[in-house]
């Protein structure tokens, strides 16, 4: 007798998503890997129920007290904030010129200013700025020089600064129902803390510095005034596109808008090489306007190296990803046809962010082997000479 067993919701997307995991990172312990990549995908639910009952929770006490002036409190810029701000919101539609404040402004020396741009010149949520308001934000950033040891943020603390990396190791820890874990290492690269400052929620880890190193900091008040601004305005304009996107069409809102969050925009001429056939993969691309000419090289019958082209991305298609799936070199070139926008997001977003719509990927780079399969077999037959 045949006995039906309903499959849990859910059961298969995860599954898959850990086997992709496991072929990824080829850990020598299985057991111990899953234990972890549970574990965090566990926090990480959690943790996207704090923030939209946060959210939701800031929204209504907004609501409520509208009549009531918020007064910021004098406090040390290096000192962490331990007093609850959940209250505090920040409305962007609402700013006017008669209860905008002053910004800060940091004096720098000109070295200072010359290893500020190096250590931002790469940072996604400035890509989308307009030069005046990068430049405001490059005034109101400070120095801070940190020991080994040093703790940055503390999970559960109230965001005070959004940090980029000049120098330095940092250890980013969770500590859940007691247990400590390490779940990332920023290597004198990257940037953090900005998330507690754009969803008004606590910090979700502790972040120490492993090494001496040198940060730069941009307060809670400059950071939500220019960036959470202008993310809003680019949340606006993104987000209905995004929607039309197939591959994200599985995310929920919440998902979308922190892919919105961290996406930037690229364009290129005609011709233009966006990337290179066997390069170090290093972000995941969406057409927004034009077409994108996908190929591949081969060695033709001379042994000079010939390019075939296998596909044609258009707006809403996707590109780039298979290498960020594999975590291996790139396998094919892509180039404008005309002019072209593409919004970009680099890998550790992309990894972070798009685990849901791995499975769409996951097929689509199956039809992708077998097209580039089928397109070289066609090449060197002796009726395409």
């Amino acid at each position: 007798m045949n006995r039906h067993i309903p499959i849990p919701e859910g059961l298969k997307e995860l599954l898959q998503g850990f086997t992709v995991e496991v072929l990824r990172n080829q850990p020598r312990d299985i057991c111990d890997f899953a234990l972890q990549y549970f574990a965090e995908q566990k926090m990480q639910r959690k943790e996207k129920g704090q923030l939209l009952k946060s959210t939701q929770e800031a929204m209504q006490s907004d609501s409520e007290d509208d009549d009531e002036e918020f007064v910021a409190p004098m406090i040390n810029r290096f000192a962490r904030r331990k007093s609850a701000v959940s209250a505090e919101t920040y409305d962007p539609d609402n700013e006017t010129e008669e209860n905008r404040e002053p910004l800060v402004i940091h004096p720098k020396t000109d070295q200072q200013t010359h290893r500020l741009k190096e250590a931002c010149k790469d940072n996604i949520l400035f890509k989308s700025l307009q030069q005046d308001d990068f430049s405001m934000v490059l005034d109101a950033m400070f120095e801070r020089l940190v020991a080994a040891g040093e703790q940055i943020i503390e999970q559960h603390d109230d965001g005070d600064n959004f940090y980029v990396i000049e120098s330095g190791i940092y250890d980013v820890k969770i500590t859940d129902n007691g247990v400590t874990r390490l779940i990332a290492t920023y290597d004198n690269h990257g940037s953090f803390g900005e998330l507690a400052l754009m969803y008004n929620t606590p910090r979700a880890t502790t972040i120490t510095a492993r090494t001496l190193g040198a940060l730069w900091c941009l307060d809670r008040a400059t950071f939500r005034r220019i960036i959470v601004k202008n993310n809003a305005k680019k949340r606006s304009a993104y987000d209905e596109f995004i929607q039309t996107v197939p591959l994200l069409s599985s995310l929920d809102a919440y998902e979308r808008m922190k892919v919105v969050d961290v996406l930037s925009t690229q364009e290129y001429t005609d011709g233009q090489q966006i990337i290179a056939e066997g390069e170090t993969a290093k972000s995941f691309y969406i057409v927004e306007s034009g077409q994108v000419r996908i190929s591949i090289g081969r060695y033709a019958p001379d042994c000079e190296i010939e390019e075939i082209e296998i596909a044609t991305c258009t707006r809403g298609q996707y590109f780039g990803e298979l290498a960020l799936v594999t975590n291996k070199p790139r396998a094919a070139s892509a180039y404008a046809v005309g002019d072209v926008k593409c919004l970009v997001m680099d890998v550790s977003a992309f990894e972070r962010l798009l685990g849901p719509c791995m499975e769409i990927m996951k097929r689509n780079i199956s039809n992708y082997q077998a097209q580039k399969a089928s397109c070289l077999v066609d090449a060197s037959s002796p009726s395409s000479t």
